[in-house]
C-alpha cells in the first residue's frame, strides 16, 4: 500500500466527521452538497456536474488519453434516527444522524479526489458520484434519469458498504447477487363505515386484511441459498378510528419484500397484487395497490469481481468470500442493472454496533483502505500507468 502521505488522513477524518455533525435525511441533502463542493474546490475537478437527481454531485477527472469511463459512488444521505453516541462529533441534528456510515463513505471517495488532484489516469475519465436518497431507495433513479448524467454513461461503475461483525479493513466480495431486491407494498381498502351494533350494513375491511396476512405469509421461501429466496414482512397495518361505536370503513396494510433476483421480485410481486386483489374483492372492498422505496437486486459482474479480488490480494488486505447475499436492499443495483460493475464490503470491525443501530459511528481507521481499493480498481479499469512517489 502507498505511503499515507498520498493522502490527508487526518484532512479526511476531520471532513467526515464534520459531515457526521450535520447530517440530512434523503432529498434535503443541501447543506452536505454545498460542505462536499467546497472540498472538491481544492482538488480541481476538470468537470463539476451539479444539482444530479436533485442534490447530487459528480466531479469528473480527465486522462491524458481517451478511454474508459470509471464511475465511483458514494451516498449523500443519513437516516431519520436519534443518535445516542456522546462524543464530540455526534449529529446536531435533532431526530437524524448518520447511522448507515454514509459519512465515512463520501470521506472515502473525497480522498479520491485528492489522489487524482495529484495525478490524472493515464487514459480515460474517472467520475465521483456522490449521490442523494439512497436510503428511501430513490437517489439511483432520479440521478440515472437527470438530463445531465447523458454526458458520463460510465463503462464500469463500483461502490463499497460498510459492514459491522467483519474484521476492519477485510474486503467482502460475493459473485452474482450482493443485495436482494427489496421492494415495499402499501394495499388501501375501501368499504362503507356504519354502527358497531349493525356491522352488517357496513363493509369492514378487517378480515380482508387478516386474510392478505395470512396468504402473504404463505409466499416466504426463507432459503437465501436458493433463487427462490424470499421474505415478506408485515410492517404497518390501520383501519378506522378508535371510536368503540363504529365498524371501521378503510384500512391499509403496508409489507416489505425482499427476493434474492429482480425475476423473483417481479414474479412474488404479481402475486401478491392478486392476493390482494382477490380478498378485497370477497369482501366487497375497493383496492388501491401501490409500490414504494424500490430497489433492485445488486447484481455483480464477474470480470469486477475479480478485480476486486486481485487489487485485495496485491494490496494484502484480508478477502472474505461471503457465499449468500446480504439481506438489506441497495439502489446501486440499478447502477448495476444498467452497467457492468460491483458493490463489495469493507469490514467495519466485529464489535461495532449494526447498521441502523442509534449508537453506531463509522470507524475512521478503515478509510485509507476504501481510498486504495477504489483508485486500484480506477487503475484497472482505465489501463492508466500511474506511478505513486
Amino acid at each position: 500500500m502507498a505511503e499515507n502521505h498520498m493522502i490527508d488522513i487526518e484532512k479526511l477524518t476531520r471532513f467526515r466527521r464534520y459531515l457526521h455533525r450535520y447530517p440530512e435525511v434523503s432529498g434535503r441533502e443541501y447543506e452536505t452538497t454545498k460542505k462536499i463542493n467546497a472540498f472538491l474546490q481544492d482538488y480541481s475537478p476538470d468537470r463539476l456536474i451539479e444539482g444530479l437527481g436533485g442534490t447530487g454531485i459528480a466531479a469528473i477527472y480527465k486522462g491524458r488519453e481517451e478511454g474508459k469511463t470509471v464511475l465511483i459512488r458514494c451516498e449523500l444521505d443519513a437516516l431519520p434516527i436519534p443518535e445516542t453516541n456522546t462524543f464530540d462529533h455526534r449529529s446536531e441534528s435533532p431526530g437524524v444522524s448518520h447511522k448507515c456510515g454514509h459519512d465515512g463513505h463520501m470521506a472515502m471517495v473525497a480522498g479520491l479526489a485528492e489522489l487524482l488532484h495529484q495525478q490524472r489516469p493515464g487514459k480515460g475519465r474517472v467520475v465521483l458520484l456522490f449521490q442523494p436518497s439512497e436510503e428511501d431507495g430513490s437517489g439511483a433513479g432520479k440521478v440515472l434519469s437527470d438530463p445531465g448524467f447523458a454526458e458520463i454513461t460510465p463503462d464500469y461503475v463500483f461502490a463499497l458498504h460498510n459492514v459491522p461483525s467483519f474484521p476492519k479493513g477485510q474486503i467482502v466480495i460475493k459473485e452474482g447477487v450482493f443485495t436482494p431486491a427489496v421492494n415495499s407494498i402499501v394495499i388501501a381498502l375501501k368499504g362503507k363505515t356504519a354502527h358497531a351494533g349493525e356491522p352488517e350494513k357496513g363493509i369492514n375491511p378487517a378480515y380482508a386484511i387478516a386474510e392478505i396476512v395470512r396468504e402473504f405469509r404463505s409466499l416466504a421461501h426463507p432459503d437465501i441459498n436458493t433463487d427462490h429466496f424470499c421474505i415478506v414482512t408485515p410492517i404497518h397495518i390501520r383501519m378506522g378510528e378508535i371510536a368503540y361505536g363504529v365498524s371501521a370503513g378503510e384500512g391499509e396494510v403496508h409489507f416489505t419484500i425482499r427476493c434474492k433476483t429482480n425475476q423473483r421480485m417481479k414474479e412474488i410481486g404479481e402475486t401478491a397484487e392478486k392476493i390482494a386483489r382477490e380478498a378485497a374483492y370477497r369482501h366487497g372492498l375497493k383496492e388501491h395497490i401501490s409500490w414504494t422505496q424500490k430497489f433492485f437486486a445488486n447484481e455483480n459482474d464477474a470480470r469486477a469481481v475479480q478485480w476486486i479480488r486481485d487489487i485485495a490480494s496485491e494490496q494484502g488486505f484480508d478477502l472474505f468470500e461471503k457465499e449468500t447475499p446480504f439481506g438489506w436492499g441497495e439502489d446501486f443495483g440499478l447502477f448495476t442493472r444498467k452497467f457492468p460493475g460491483a458493490m463489495f464490503g469493507l469490514g467495519a470491525g466485529e464489535d461495532t454496533p449494526a447498521l441502523h443501530n442509534p449508537d453506531y459511528d463509522f470507524p475512521d481507521k478503515i478509510i485509507p483502505v476504501g481510498v486504495r481499493m477504489f483508485y486500484e480498481l480506477i487503475k484497472k479499469v482505465t489501463s492508466g500507468k500511474i506511478e505513486w512517489d
